[in-house]
């Protein structure tokens, strides 16, 4: 099992960036996947989740109608679609699987990539 992350980097205040996670040894499709993030000082948390096969998706209310996730079932990728960034946005972003359950608490999470920075100026 094995997630690869690209994407981040810093952007300017009202920007957009997209997140990617490529996985091997599984199926994104049959599990639960998502993007959380971590800001220092504080926890982990649930940005935007996804679980194809039971219809499942989560978005946190500080990002929902600027962030967006979507699965590439062909590339076996997810992507997190980011726009209208804000400042508050900057933190430590982490794709990660839930073999079991449907849910985006990041204690519920089995594996996780290693973690990018996404950086937000103002």
């Amino acid at each position: 099992v094995q997630l690869v992350e690209s994407g981040g980097g810093l952007v300017q205040a009202g920007g957009s960036l997209t997140l990617s996670c490529a996985a091997s040894g599984f199926r994104f499709s049959d599990y639960t996947v998502g993007w959380f993030r971590q800001a220092p000082g504080k926890e982990r948390e649930g940005v935007s989740c996804i679980r194809p096969n039971e219809n499942y998706t989560f978005s946190g209310d500080s990002v929902k109608g600027r962030f967006t996730i979507s699965i590439d079932n062909a590339k076996n990728t997810v992507y997190l679609y980011m726009n209208n960034l804000k400042p508050e946005d900057t933190a430590e972003y982490y794709c990660g699987v839930q073999w079991a359950g449907a849910s985006c608490r990041a204690r519920a999470m089995n594996y996780w990539a290693r973690g990018m920075l996404v950086t937000v100026s103002s």
